[in-house]
């Protein structure tokens, strides 16, 4: 099945184009990957895709619905689809892990307290966070459980998709293969399809099914990494240089 439908997807930002007619197809249960060298508009295509940007022109269907052109309340309803993992976490400063966790509930839904506090509680278990960390604020952790508590966020209401920007960031090499590890993980445990922009070479081989490479504004390449050594492009053959 087919998740995400991306056709001839252009941005702008006066007469700067980032992006020049993408196409892309993202299947259900894959783990795809979007890179690029810095400023090709990777994070920014995430954004338009969960809405937080909108594009020049073209379409990105997401779940049959095009992003591009949707009533407020498909809108809102497939928000409720998807969770999203910012580059630094994106956590409220102000509210405990556990207030951050619980914020989409009580936004979104009508459960009581002692189910939101259970749900808070199986997502933290599930992203490798202790019961006694949901009352820590973000000031008070590592940038490892930062990435964790936020991605405890995104799930917290059993999303069909996560969308993770620069998940291994900033991470110590040992938390990197962990998180990468936790991924594959969920993935497989809760039926993920995950969209991931990332620069982490060895991440990208542990984890990504297929990739979109976006470079000189357009898709270089859509594949799996089987096929990439021969690919001709500066870019892909020094990016991947130690691989291929």
């Amino acid at each position: 099945m087919q998740m995400i439908k991306v056709e001839n997807v252009v941005t702008a930002f006066g007469n700067r184009i980032i992006h020049d007619g993408l196409n892309f197809t993202i299947k259900e249960g894959e783990i795809y990957g979007l890179l690029g060298p810095s400023g090709c508009g990777k994070t920014t295509l995430l954004r338009e895709m969960v809405m937080l940007q909108k594009l020049t022109s073209g379409k990105i269907e997401i779940l049959g619905k095009n992003v591009a052109d949707i009533r407020r309340e498909d809108a809102q309803n497939l928000r409720r689809q998807w969770g999203v993992l910012f580059q630094f976490g994106a956590l409220f400063s102000s509210l405990t892990l556990a207030e951050n966790i619980a914020l989409p509930l009580g936004e979104y839904t009508r459960l009581s307290k002692k189910m939101i506090d259970e749900i808070v509680a199986f997502k933290l278990s599930i992203v490798g966070l202790k019961q006694s960390d949901a009352f820590l604020y973000p000031s008070e952790i590592s940038g490892g459980m930062r990435k964790k508590a936020g991605l405890a966020r995104a799930l917290a209401m059993d999303p069909k998709l996560l969308f993770l920007d620069e998940p291994t960031s900033g991470l110590d090499p040992i938390s990197a293969r962990e998180f990468d590890a936790l991924i594959l993980k969920l993935r497989a445990m809760l039926g993920l399809t995950v969209v991931m922009v990332t620069h982490d070479l060895r991440s990208i081989y542990d984890t990504l099914d297929r990739v979109a490479i976006i470079d000189n504004k357009q898709i270089a390449y859509e594949g799996t990494l089987d096929d990439i050594a021969s690919v001709k492009s500066e870019f892909i053959q020094t990016f991947f240089r130690e691989k291929l």
